[in-house]
């Protein structure tokens, strides 16, 4: 079978791209030919498959013309065209797509007749924002079913009334020329929550299908130590929670925390360590590579994912399950798909520092039960993730639309 893989960007950003890469891996590990469609970008991978590049479009530059290409791009349309033209593919697979890439891969693949799996990383499709947070921090499903012009007045998109209109304009358009209803054939979601969330918008069951993500698992079978810290991954932003990990942990008297990650907000985390005088308790480790992350993870105490919006299937969390570390993890979104309360770690109410904190110090006090919900982590991990499992659904799922 040939697989076109399409996601905006083509090196390893976030977990939209590693997915990317490492399904493209999977795929021809099985014996199929895969070909990449991405935007040019001097930090762009070499696959050594077919690479097919589009001009790369910068959210920030705020002309007419680039707002314009955000919504529908005609050289992107025409640059699609040409791919499938020359790898004719059985079936394209995006990713994340809108706004760089925008709607006009969807209007290439469907000119020709190319059947379209969609796997659903964020909530774009139902949120102008993405996060669907609005700005005080506090979940918003107000966007939901269309009503876009929420995302304008409270200017949900970075604070800004032109990103916010832009947003809504291309949520409508989205919506008017049906792209997630018809004009794709199935949408993947990493979560089963991410499925209802796009049942409540609008998209019939039918068309949905949930699969958690998958690892390679043997990547992640290392000799585990227990030092006494807990760990945060990942983007250092609101969203995520990290402002409330750090009232959490100033409640605690006993452990550390390291931070490892970058993002919007790791300049004011630096001071809030230097004003709550938590030097010695609180150390970020800045961006890690895949094996420093590994070494990283196998010698903290737990992982805390601290999410205050509606995650969905973090990485970050699948590592850390298959590597055998317990989590602490927010109650919301996909997360309690993904981690067992009180087997492969604890849940705590979103939002509430004073029960992060509480159960951060159950684990920090307690190593037999740390070690415990370790082990069923792992087990839980190696059935759950696994790659050849993961092989089988998807092959399925794209015999399943060519053949419709």
């Amino acid at each position: 079978m040939k697989i076109l893989l399409v996601n905006k960007f083509h090196y390893l950003k976030g977990g939209s791209e590693k997915y990317y890469f490492e399904l493209g891996n999977l795929l021809k590990e099985n014996g199929h030919e895969v070909a990449y469609f991405s935007m040019k970008d001097e930090k762009n991978i070499q696959t050594g498959d077919k690479e097919y590049f589009v001009e790369p479009i910068d959210l920030n530059n705020g002309s007419k013309l680039k707002a314009l290409d955000v919504i529908y791009s005609k050289d992107n349309y025409n640059k699609m065209i040409n791919a499938i033209d020359d790898f004719k593919p059985d079936i394209i697979h995006l990713n994340n797509f809108q706004r760089q890439l925008s709607a006009s891969v969807v209007s290439a693949a469907n000119k020709r007749n190319i059947p379209i799996v969609f796997t659903a990383h964020d909530v774009q499709a139902i949120c102008p924002a993405i996060t669907m947070l609005d700005n005080d921090g506090n979940i918003c499903e107000k966007c939901m079913k269309g009503r876009y012009c929420n995302c304008i007045k409270k200017k949900c998109n970075k604070g800004s009334t032109l990103k916010s209109v832009i947003g809504a304009i291309e949520g409508k358009y989205y919506r008017s020329k049906k792209i997630y209803t018809k004009k794709i054939d199935r949408i993947i979601t990493p979560t089963n929550f991410y499925k209802d969330k796009f049942v409540e918008d609008g998209v019939e069951s039918s068309k949905l299908i949930a699969i958690h993500n998958f690892i390679e698992f043997e990547d992640y079978n290392c000799e585990i130590e227990n030092e006494n810290y807990a760990l945060y991954l990942g983007r250092l932003s609101k969203e995520k929670g990290i402002l409330n990990l750090l009232q959490a942990i100033e409640k605690i008297d006993e452990g550390k925390l390291y931070i490892a990650g970058d993002g919007p907000e790791k300049e004011n985390i630096k001071e809030i360590i230097k004003e709550k005088k938590l030097e010695n308790r609180v150390q970020m480790l800045g961006f890690l590579n895949k094996e420093q992350v590994k070494d990283i993870v196998r010698k903290c105490k737990f992982v805390v994912v601290p999410s205050i919006w509606y995650e969905n299937c973090p990485y970050s969390v699948l590592e850390t399950l298959a590597i055998g570390k317990p989590i602490v993890g927010s109650n919301i979104g996909g997360i309690p798909e993904l981690v067992q309360n009180e087997k492969t770690g604890l849940l705590f109410e979103p939002n509430s520092v004073e029960d992060l904190s509480n159960k951060m110090k159950i684990l920090f006090e307690d190593d037999e039960r740390a070690s415990q919900y370790g082990k069923h982590a792992k087990e839980f991990a190696k059935t759950e993730f696994d790659k050849n499992k993961y092989y089988e659904n998807i092959i399925n799922i794209y015999k399943d639309v060519i053949n419709k």
